[in-house]
């Protein structure tokens, strides 16, 4: 007797979806993941749409009161919900305009034209239902997100680490960038992307987001010897984390 497929719908918010590239860019592991999942509903690679699914994977963050409808509608339809990449999960880029007046960015992107939507404070969608795993960076890594579905179909639900980026840079045998004088946020970054940037040469932005009890007073003496002024520290915390940094505050 043939198992029953594991239907999965993917859906997207506010974001660019790149996340949902990702997925689709997965030529070596989605053959084989395709043979235990069914895709239902997903606007990025397919028209047919169905919300009777098992799991949902939600890219982009909530900004509108459409978007906290929409949310909740699919939370109440799937069994299991899951964020993919950063803006689902701690806001993202989006959340870069936390802090500042709704109205000042919308007369500095909009200027005298008339928009149409109204907007909400950025949110990540754990803000608005219950979240029951995440997949983060920007995007998440193709290896990522198919080592969490392959954990799923054996009956895990995995968990992202709590550690900082810096602890993989040691298993990877990379030198530490922030040594050398370059500011690098891996010390105060959730891990789990294998060291990706640090390990091509280029130092970690960020992506993943915070670290529980993360020391953000030390990172900024750090950044400070590396020759970054305030302002310039403040743009590379809140780059995706602008969120995170509120709840801090």
């Amino acid at each position: 007797m043939t198992a029953k497929k594991v239907r999965v719908g993917f859906f997207d918010f506010t974001g660019c979806e790149g996340c949902q590239l990702a997925k689709v860019s997965m030529e070596n592991e989605l053959p084989q993941i395709l043979e235990h999942i069914e895709i239902v509903n997903f606007r990025e690679a397919m028209s047919e749409k169905s919300w009777d699914m098992d799991v949902a994977f939600i890219e982009g963050s909530i900004t509108t009161p459409a978007c906290v409808e929409r949310i909740n509608r699919i939370r109440q339809a799937a069994p299991i919900l899951v964020t993919l990449g950063a803006c689902s999960t701690i806001g993202g880029i989006n959340a870069i305009r936390v802090g500042r007046d709704l109205d000042e960015i919308r007369q500095e992107v909009y200027g005298d034209k008339r928009y149409l939507f109204p907007s909400l404070p950025v949110m990540p969608v754990s803000a608005v239902v219950k979240v029951d795993a995440s997949i983060y960076g920007c995007p998440p890594n193709p290896k990522d997100v198919a080592r969490f579905l392959t954990q799923f179909l054996a009956g895990k639900i995995p968990q992202a680490p709590k550690y900082p980026v810096c602890i993989e840079c040691k298993l990877q045998g990379n030198a530490c960038l922030l040594v050398q004088g370059i500011p690098c946020m891996g010390v105060v970054t959730r891990a789990g992307c294998g060291a990706w940037c640090p390990s091509k040469g280029q130092f970690c932005y960020g992506c993943r987001g915070l670290i529980p009890d993360a020391n953000l007073d030390a990172l900024r003496i750090s950044f400070e010897e590396c020759g970054l002024s305030q302002q310039e520290i403040d743009n590379k915390l809140h780059l995706f984390s602008g969120r995170e940094l509120e709840k801090l505050s």
